[in-house]
């Protein structure tokens, strides 16, 4: 299986992978264009915009494009996220050159009819209300504003109602004009797929696209902030976010492997001394987001409203072991862990047309995957320790809470305990 990539003279970028044995194949675009890019007025249109795609085109209605694409056995879907809008498809080998023209159409298409505006700004409104009745999910939404606030970086994906009820056709159409640059466009397929015919069918759908002025993203600014909002629930809802790098960092595999050995599985640290020898909460885990300039490393749990404290302090205090004694085991662990999810996800055509375009995004290439794992197995337990003593050294920290919350430890006291 080989990556081919191929570069228009608008910038517009395919990149293809055929997989030997399958009879499916993903294709989609991947637009680097999401939150982030938003200015304040627009936060939330990103995601509206990819409802909106699938409402109806100059060629297709709302009905016509499931229809077309589940006719023949078929799946499309889109998603957000804050660097990154994707429309993709799986079907079946045959089918392929339909899925493409389908998701050309409604990329560089849509018609943004007024009454579908209005039915998917109520659709999008009850998204919302939903997230809001979420614990575990708006307590993120919370800690990324806390840790990057007043900025893109730190708005939520779906935006703030008042932001929804306002949005236009114009809005929408001036976002698409402003992001959706072919520069700014990745094709990526995977499957049983042929790469010369991808080409030649995507020249006819995008090769005319003319590219537009970027427009500058503001550099994302990590903040000690914190939010606390005491409800009467069954759960207290608790989330540390500590500043982590970038995808481009020479730290990054480091602290992947940092946050997977801390709290990426059963036998982590995390998992083993507060759940496992104290019972204090069902589910805890750390995660590290990377973004082209900045991460993440999230630390959450649920527990109950006596126990909120005692959790607090031995995340704190198992952290600052971590960057002390970590163990050599520990980290040749997390790095199989990290190279056999990296390994098993290519079992999949989406996930390699995902992490294709990605790769693409990122750093205008396909790296050889041994040169990934090669970088991964070549991380050492001191890199790894270094790391987690920068995150306690530097005390860049942001908190949020949710729930009986009311007697939970401070976000200076957080700061306090690091510096003990």
């Amino acid at each position: 299986m080989t990556e081919m990539l191929h570069t228009f003279s608008n910038g517009f970028r395919v990149v293809t992978e055929n997989m030997p044995g399958l009879e499916s194949a993903t294709v989609g675009i991947w637009v680097n264009a999401g939150g982030r890019h938003e200015t304040t007025e627009q936060n939330g249109i990103a995601h509206f915009l990819e409802h909106m795609a699938f409402k109806g085109t100059h060629k297709r209605t709302a009905l016509e494009i499931a229809e077309q694409i589940e006719d023949v056995g078929g799946y499309i879907n889109a998603y957000t996220s804050k660097e990154v809008t994707a429309y993709y498809a799986r079907v079946l080998k045959n089918d392929v050159n339909l899925a493409l023209e389908v998701i050309g159409d409604i990329v560089l298409n849509p018609v943004f009819d007024e009454r579908e505006i209005e039915v998917e700004r109520g659709v999008i409104l009850q998204e919302i209300g939903m997230s809001l009745d979420t614990p575990d999910d708006i307590i993120f939404d919370w800690l990324q504003a806390s840790a990057y606030p007043n900025q893109p970086f730190g708005r939520t994906i779906l935006g703030p109602s008042e932001k929804i009820l306002h949005f236009t056709k114009g809005d929408l159409s001036n976002f698409i004009a402003q992001h959706y640059s072919p520069d700014r466009l990745i094709l990526s397929a995977v499957g049983a797929v042929d790469h010369d015919q991808i080409v030649r069918l995507a020249e006819d759908i995008f090769g005319h696209l003319s590219r537009v002025d970027s427009v500058l993203t503001a550099p994302a600014k990590f903040s000690t902030g914190s939010k606390k909002v005491v409800k009467k629930l069954e759960q207290a809802h608790y989330a540390l976010g500590f500043e982590g790098c970038g995808y481009k960092h020479d730290d990054f595999f480091a602290a992947q492997i940092f946050s997977s050995a801390f709290g990426g599985g059963m036998s982590s640290r995390l998992f083993q001394e507060v759940r496992e020898k104290r019972g204090l909460c069902y589910s805890i885990f750390s995660q590290l987001g990377a973004y082209s300039d900045t991460g993440l490393m999230t630390i959450y749990a649920g527990t109950s409203e006596d126990s909120v404290k005692d959790l607090s302090d031995i995340i704190i205090d198992e952290l600052k072991r971590a960057s002390v004694d970590l163990s050599e085991s520990e980290v040749t662990r997390a790095r199989t862990q990290m190279k056999a999810g990296l390994l098993m996800g290519l079992e999949s055509s989406s996930a390699r047309a995902e992490r294709l375009a990605r790769l693409v995004g990122i750093w205008g290439k396909v790296p050889k995957l041994k040169e990934t794992i090669e970088k991964i197995d070549h991380v050492g337990l001191d890199q790894v320790r270094n790391f987690s003593q920068e995150l306690t050294l530097n005390k860049k920290v942001a908190m949020a809470t949710y729930g009986p919350v009311k007697g939970s430890r401070s976000l200076q006291d957080i700061k306090d305990r690091l510096s003990q």
